[in-house]
């Protein structure tokens, strides 16, 4: 790997001295064919090492250098500064991998390509804003895995720093390629869009003061950075200004993502970041003063396993992408064809790509308005750009104009129906939805030839205020956990009127993240109860195989036909192991390599299942002559079974319907007549598992039951891996 990477940064480096001198470009092309062979090498070894598993090719050879050495020589002082995160980190889903170091090294790059294009070293953006656009790609996973994380600050962080890019680099591009001989000087004077950018950046500096310095300062860099981008600043100025902030920025980031990918790699912090400046109980006390003295802070309301803060991470950057794409459509006078060129990305960007980036995040979240409110937004802000900057490019006439009349007319409807959900869920929300009302009105207009432009400004202004205050009380809140700046409580409460009492929970829940709750859950399975648990896929219905009876309800509570058996779940491999049942090598063989997973394997019944703790439940679970095992792959799960012992489980969904992705689900649908629910918030798959059928495994037959989480492909080439495995085994 080494090798490798120094092959690359030699041909990055010689094609940059290639722009000067063409002898260059011949060196960097025999590294790019260095680079070739070492791939192919690379990958014959790992395939050979996978069939025979054991090296077979030399040449991997052990790290040159530990990484954990590094840390070795620091401070115990700045160890026990370092660790004052700690707390914050343990609220993460520390299942997924940091993405700080992916969301930091895409900073670097996008910098460095638009601090080249500022000095000139390329005469457009044609093939700049391609690179970029890619770049930006791989930010928005580091934000994406940051919101799996269920850390919403550096989810909205790498998705602002994304979008902003993208804005930059099209807008870059527009004036280069497409508007390449125009002066676009008094255009740009005309855009406002940067502004919001800069009120996002600052908000991000008043948030960081709690954190570490190298934080702080990146944050500040990147306010630096917007402030060099704002379209009021003269064009002389502009370029120079803006490569100087990028080149700082992009060098700052280089650092960060080292220290980003050492700490990472480590598991904690060998490289320090700098103490913190503000502990957060003072920097709720110093900036949060008015709000304690006329709202008293309050803990957010949350459900048992923490699920509504997991659920509320896309608000922030809900309120961006459209207060963004708001205040760049502001035109205080009639826009010229310069501008309206200039406007597309920054309205279109933020208001309709960012914002289905945003819907996505809202599928899995459970919420009252789940990905519709985004979406809605997405394609108002698409239309808004096609008609009003697009328009006359595109020289859209007469009769098109009826066609958008009907889309405004389609979006008021619309968007009346969501002013109606927004009355149960917050102020600050019904105030957005009722200003985008008055915005859909102006774009009515504007298709009747009948618009105020004074009116427009207005509820344009007034909708990027609400969002940016969104902004800052949906980061403040959900990062201290205290409702901090206020956001309005629901007009009306869901199914009780006007009451403040929070509706009966129909059963009892328990966390999954607490021991007290697993106990809790275990005592009622253990007591002839039925539970909602999570699962490595969906929830599950689950009961004790002690008690049959509890097994037989569960046909009652999902209303499940008879002649659909119920699966059998244990902790691990080796309880199966421990009877000795008598399946073929290949099966076990194949087993190992499934489990624990999204997979179950149906085989075939015998003595063996009660020695393995079925008991009396033998006739109640799998058909006459077979059983479905699983084996989840969830942390939770396994500690409940190390509790009960082996459990009779089914999909936790009436039969026939959706599966239960959240616990909300299985208390709504089946609560009333369950005994507990498990929460452990969002399910970790969509869908349930997949199912494969093993009793002819010794034929080479692998059939399929349900398909699943697993995709069968894969389970075949597991099955093809194993079968090659067990035959080599058989010849040496």
């Amino acid at each position: 790997m080494p090798f490798v990477f120094g092959a690359i940064t030699l041909t990055l480096v010689f094609e940059a001295v290639g722009l000067f001198s063409t002898w260059a470009l011949v060196v960097a092309g025999v590294i790019q064919l260095i680079i070739v062979l070492f791939g192919f090498y690379a990958a014959s070894a790992l395939l050979l090492k996978g069939i025979y598993q054991r090296h077979v090719l030399p040449g991997f050879g052990n790290a040159l250098f530990d990484v954990l050495l590094l840390g070795a020589k620091s401070k115990v002082s700045q160890r026990k500064q370092e660790g004052k995160g700690t707390e914050e980190e343990k609220k993460k889903n520390s299942k997924y991998a940091e993405p700080m170091a992916l969301g930091n090294m895409s900073d670097v790059i996008s910098a460095a390509i638009l601090a080249f294009y500022c000095f000139r070293y390329m005469p457009s953006f044609q093939v700049g804003v391609l690179w970029v656009s890619i770049n930006a790609c791989a930010q928005l996973l580091a934000s994406y895995y940051a919101y799996l994380r269920k850390d919403v600050f550096y989810s909205t962080k790498f998705a602002l720093h994304a979008t902003y890019w993208l804005v930059q680099s099209w807008e870059e591009f527009i004036t280069s390629v497409l508007l390449k001989d125009a002066n676009v000087t008094s255009a740009r004077a005309a855009m406002v869009g940067g502004w919001f950018f800069l009120v996002a950046a600052l908000i991000f500096c008043v948030l960081s003061l709690n954190r570490d310095k190298t934080e702080l300062m990146q944050n500040v860099l990147f306010a630096l950075l917007t402030i060099s981008t704002l379209p009021q600043i003269s064009s002389q100025v502009h370029y120079t200004f803006f490569g100087v902030s990028c080149s700082l920025y992009a060098f700052f980031c280089l650092y960060v993502s080292f220290v980003s990918l050492i700490n990472s790699i480590a598991e904690k912090a060998l490289i320090p970041l700098g103490v913190r400046m503000v502990n957060s109980v003072r920097l709720q006390r110093v900036l949060f003063t008015l709000g304690h003295c006329h709202h008293p802070s309050q803990a957010l309301p949350s459900s048992e396993g923490g699920a509504e803060s997991h659920t509320q991470l896309p608000d922030s950057l809900f309120y961006l992408c459209n207060g963004l794409a708001a205040f760049s459509a502001l035109q205080i006078s009639k826009v010229d064809s310069l501008q309206a060129h200039l406007s597309v990305p920054w309205v279109l960007i933020p208001g309709t790509l960012m914002q289905l980036y945003v819907s996505r995040m809202q599928v899995q979240g459970g919420r009252r308005f789940g990905p519709t409110m985004p979406c809605t937004y997405a394609a108002v802000w698409g239309c808004w750009t096609w008609l009003r900057f697009a328009g006359p490019m595109l020289k859209i006439t007469e009769p098109s104009f009826h066609g958008f009349g009907a889309a405004a007319v389609a979006f008021l409807v619309i968007n009346a129906f969501i002013i109606m959900t927004a009355v149960y869920s917050n102020l600050l929300l019904l105030i957005l939805t009722i200003t985008m009302e008055g915005i859909l009105v102006c774009f009515l207009l504007f298709c009747l030839h009948r618009l105020l432009l004074q009116l427009e400004v207005a509820f344009l202004v007034l909708f990027a205020f609400v969002c940016a205050y969104g902004i800052a009380a949906s980061l403040t809140n959900y990062l201290f956990e205290k409702m901090l700046l206020p956001i309005g409580s629901s007009i009306i409460q869901a199914g009780k009127g006007n009451s403040k009492a929070d509706p009966p929970v129909p059963c009892p829940t328990a966390p999954s993240h607490i021991t007290s709750g697993l106990q809790t859950i275990a005592r009622i399975l253990e007591g002839g109860g039925v539970c909602g648990i999570p699962s490595d896929t969906v929830y599950t219905l689950a009961a004790s195989c002690k008690h049959p009876a509890a097994i037989e309800r569960i046909y009652n509570i999902k209303e499940r036909p008879l002649e659909k058996p119920i699966c059998l779940t244990i902790g691990n491999l080796e309880q199966l192991e421990a009877v000795s049942p008598p399946f073929s090598p290949l099966l076990w063989e194949f087993m190992r390599n499934v489990y624990p997973g999204g997979i179950g394997c149906i085989v075939r019944k015998g003595e063996w299942l009660k020695k393995l703790g079925v008991g009396a439940a033998y006739d109640y679970v799998g058909t006459r002559d077979s059983i479905m095992i699983r084996i989840s792959d969830l942390t939770v799960t396994a500690h409940l079974l190390d509790m009960t012992g082996p459990l009779a489980i089914t999909s936790a969904n009436p039969s026939g319907q959706p599966d239960s992705t959240h616990h909300d689900m299985v208390v709504t649908r089946l609560g009333h007549k369950l005994n507990g629910v498990l929460c452990d918030g969002d399910s970790t798959e969509l869908v349930s598992s997949t199912v494969v059928i093993c009793t002819q495994i010794d034929e080479g037959k692998l059939s399929f039951l349900r398909e699943g989480a697993v995709p069968a492909a894969k389970v075949l080439q597991i099955f093809e891996h194993v079968k090659n495995k067990m035959n080599i085994k058989q010849m040496a």
